[in-house]
C-alpha cells in the first residue's frame, strides 16, 4: 500500500487564499463540525463515507479533515482501497488549523 500523502494545514490555507481549493471533505461528527468547518469544505461524517462514494470523483485531489489528523487518515486508507488515488491528509486537523489563528 501506498503511502497516504499529507498536507500542512498551513499549505491548505495558503492554497485557499490562492484560489487553488482541492475539494474538502470534514469527516467529524455533527457536534464537532457544529464548533466550526474550513470554509468550503463538505460535511461527510467518517460512518457515511462508504455509502456516499458517488458524491466524490476518484480523479479529483481531495483533502480530508477531522479533528486531530486520525480519522481523516483513516479515510484516505479506505478510499485508497476503493481506487480512489488523490486522497490527501490534513496532518493535525482542525486543531492544528485553528493553532494558526
Amino acid at each position: 500500500m501506498n503511502p497516504i500523502a499529507q498536507i500542512e494545514p498551513s499549505e491548505l490555507r495558503e492554497r485557499l487564499e490562492q484560489g487553488d481549493a482541492p475539494l474538502m471533505i470534514d469527516v467529524r461528527e455533527p457536534e464537532e463540525v457544529a464548533q466550526g468547518m474550513i470554509p468550503g469544505a463538505v460535511h461527510i461524517p467518517l460512518g457515511e463515507l462508504a455509502g456516499r462514494l458517488d458524491e466524490l470523483d476518484p480523479d479529483r485531489e481531495t483533502v480530508f479533515i477531522c479533528r486531530s489528523g486520525y480519522r481523516s487518515e483513516r479515510a484516505c486508507e479506505y478510499l485508497a482501497d476503493a481506487g480512489f488515488d488523490r486522497t490527501v491528509n490534513m496532518t493535525g486537523g482542525m486543531l492544528a488549523w485553528n493553532d494558526q489563528d
